[in-house]
């Protein structure tokens, strides 16, 4: 049962990387069309989603979204979240509906086909290299210049250790935030490395769900204040996904 149970597993893992083909392939010509100037970006989301939906659907994933404040169209924001899947990046997509620029790992742009558009549309970086982060920053200023939204990862990458709720907070998301004086808007995945982690031989179709914080503002902050900010940012999402962890591990009566 166990081995039927695995190879099941590897099929839909399998299907996975499939999904993340298909949609491409499909769109390929009007994603070259929109992918050739940056100002055709808002066409090219749409399509993104429709790619990302493609990708949570097929593989059996339904998203529940709990909002705390709703996202002003005419503003731009710096998302943040906890990081534990590759879908965390499509659930990303689909919970967002105004465009906003991915600041993602240089690796993701290796990925074929996927990684061609993603390092044309959004901004990669090398974390091992100081000039790359640099360049982070000044490609991630001049698009908030230009009145985009920006997601980052703070914790910097999936952690290694599994059983870790949430590593620690790197300074760059907080860092370009106050500078350009924008909210931090706190986003908490509570089911992606369950349903869908790095481990291969694991997880499963269901439930994703998703909760959108209320906003932390930087109007008025200073750069002196960055930790503060950075730290109440990651508390707020650390502490839901205690209070989380410690809802599932009541025993049942």
């Amino acid at each position: 049962m166990r081995i039927l149970k695995s190879a099941l597993i590897i099929i839909w893992r399998i299907w996975f990387y499939t999904l993340l083909v298909i949609p491409i392939l499909l769109m390929l010509p009007v994603l070259i069309i929109v992918t050739s100037a940056e100002r055709f970006y808002p066409q090219y989301y749409v399509c993104a989603r429709i790619w990302a939906k493609c990708i949570l659907y097929g593989m059996g994933f339904y998203p529940e979204i709990k909002r705390m404040q709703q996202l002003d169209p005419s503003r731009n924001y710096m998302l943040v979240a906890n990081h534990t899947s590759m879908i965390d990046i499509m659930l990303m997509l689909i919970l967002i509906k105004q465009p906003f620029i991915f600041v993602g790992k240089q690796e993701l742009a290796k990925i074929p086909l996927f990684g061609f558009f993603y390092k044309k549309t959004n901004i990669t970086v090398d974390r091992k290299c100081t000039k790359s982060r640099q360049d982070v920053v000044t490609e991630a200023q001049r698009r908030l210049d230009r009145g985009a939204s920006i997601c980052i990862f703070p914790e910097g990458g999936v952690p290694d250790d599994r059983s870790l709720v949430l590593d620690s907070f790197k300074d760059g998301a907080f860092r370009l935030a106050i500078a350009h004086q924008i909210p931090i808007v706190p986003i908490t995945f509570y089911d992606n490395k369950k349903r869908f982690s790095y481990k291969f031989i694991s997880g499963s179709p269901g439930k994703l769900r998703v909760k959108v914080h209320k906003f932390i503002e930087t109007e008025g902050k200073s750069p002196s204040q960055r930790r503060e900010i950075k730290e109440r940012t990651r508390n707020v999402i650390l502490n839901e996904l205690i209070k989380d962890l410690k809802s599932n591990n009541k025993p049942t009566s």
